[in-house]
């Protein structure tokens, strides 16, 4: 018998070496054990194949330490235990709860193919590219259309000359009104500069003040040559990473039309480039705070309209009580009857505070979803440290809101309470590992 147990342990041993043994596999509970056993057992012996054969998809993915630094910093609670439990897991994969905003805006310079890619690795199943255009009309990755001044290196190069307004160095603060816009340069030129961290310090007196301003808890490490990108390549890169897209127009900021480019043209334009590169509409999320823009595309594009999402910007409006349906103009059934399927506000818009304290769904989630609208929302992890309150994002649950693991209470109530399609972060890690531990796909 004892040769018998000796040969069957030998007999495993050599298919273990030889990759052949599936049904050895100790995580096969794991419903997803069977596509990636071959990367567990790569693991195994020192080798790192995250990618699908002949694609740049990335299967299991990386989150690094942030997401279990979160859960420890968590009070105590069922939720916390639950997600310690989940941080044994062997793998995480990507999910479409988890979307990219701007990337991986956290630690890597913003739109930027670097900052798509981290996204990626850190399981984000839908990435950002927001989009503008360029003085030759073609349209390109930025988060607003005059923002290169303080999200590439244009200052330092010869293209500083075309900013529309440049630093005076007659004034006391040479770049108090410094503004650079992609409108203001050809594609060529604007794939010329390089991106960085998004920060410019106004009061600086010099050039290298002004751009060494990134905020203390985010970093510089990856901002060395951040890669610009048109919308085109993004859609190429994201079709590579086999992740899903949404694109936001965003609010030109020169008189339309310019150059006879109308704001119709502009928003055509968009899902145009979505169409030349063969990408179906159910993998894209078009996204604007102007309304008429995702009305034009549900009557115009209706494909891809079915998904188009109205960003909520109303808080700007005086007028507007987030808490106050009567305020709302339009109102949630308007908004549906006019074919929006897909609503998308700020985080702290869905969120409220009750009577004991705790996180619950706000007036307005609550009404969201009585009227049969999907809910996305924005923007976890762009709010640095939370010891404080957490500032803009967590403004109605301040209060409750004393360390970083609260994000994951914040995050728990609207997947689960609000039930959100998804949530836009900063850095998708996560929001993936989360995703994960909930079944969330």
């Amino acid at each position: 018998m004892r040769k018998i147990h000796i040969s069957l342990i030998l007999s495993v041993m050599v298919l273990l070496l030889n990759g052949l043994t599936a049904n050895a596999n100790p995580y096969e509970k794991n419903p997803n054990y069977k596509k990636d056993y071959k990367l567990f057992q790569s693991l195994q012996y020192g080798f790192r194949p995250f990618y699908r054969k002949g694609h740049n998809e990335i299967k299991s993915v990386q989150l690094g330490p942030r997401p279990f630094y979160l859960v420890d910093s968590m009070d105590e609670s069922d939720l916390k235990e639950k997600l310690k439990q989940c941080s044994k897991r062997p793998f995480f994969y990507k999910s479409e709860f988890s979307i990219g905003h701007r990337g991986a805006a956290m630690q890597f310079p913003e739109h930027t193919k670097e900052s798509y890619i981290a996204a990626a690795r850190m399981g984000a199943g839908i990435v950002e590219c927001d989009v503008t255009f360029t003085q030759d009309k073609e349209l390109v990755c930025r988060h607003a259309q005059c923002d290169l001044h303080t999200t590439t290196n244009i200052l330092a190069t010869p293209l500083a000359e075309t900013c529309r307004s440049q630093p005076d160095f007659n004034a006391e603060y040479p770049f108090e009104n410094v503004e650079c816009c992609t409108s203001d340069i050809t594609l060529a030129e604007f794939k010329s500069l390089n991106g960085k961290m998004d920060a410019g310090n106004r009061l600086a007196k010099t050039l290298d003040e002004y751009m060494n301003a990134t905020a203390a808890w985010r970093t510089d490490l990856y901002a060395t040559n951040g890669t610009l990108l048109s919308h085109a390549e993004s859609i190429d890169l994201f079709k590579q990473l086999r992740v899903k897209m949404t694109p936001e127009l965003k609010a030109p900021q020169v008189p339309m039309p310019f150059d006879g480019f109308s704001q119709h043209d502009y928003a055509q334009k968009l899902i145009d480039e979505y169409k030349a590169a063969h990408v179906a509409a159910h993998k894209v999320y078009p996204q604007s705070f102007n309304l008429d823009d995702v009305l034009y595309w549900i009557d115009q594009e209706p494909g891809f309209g079915k998904q188009a999402v109205y960003l909520d910007g109303r808080y700007d409006n005086p007028a507007f009580d987030h808490t106050d349906p009567n305020t709302w103009i339009p109102t949630m059934e308007d908004l549906v009857d006019d074919g929006v399927k897909i609503i998308a506000p700020p985080m702290w818009m869905l969120l409220a505070l009750d009577a004991d304290n705790e996180v619950v769904p706000s007036v307005y989630a609550n009404e969201a979803k009585a009227a049969g609208l999907k809910i996305i929302t924005w923007t976890l992890e762009r709010s640095g440290p939370l010891q404080q309150g957490g500032g803009w994002y967590y403004q109605t649950t301040t209060d409750a809101t004393n360390n970083d693991g609260d994000m994951l209470q914040a995050l728990h109530v609207l997947a689960k309470q609000v039930g959100i399609l998804g949530i836009f972060s900063d850095w998708p890690a996560t929001t993936t590992f989360y995703a994960n531990c909930m079944g969330l796909k």
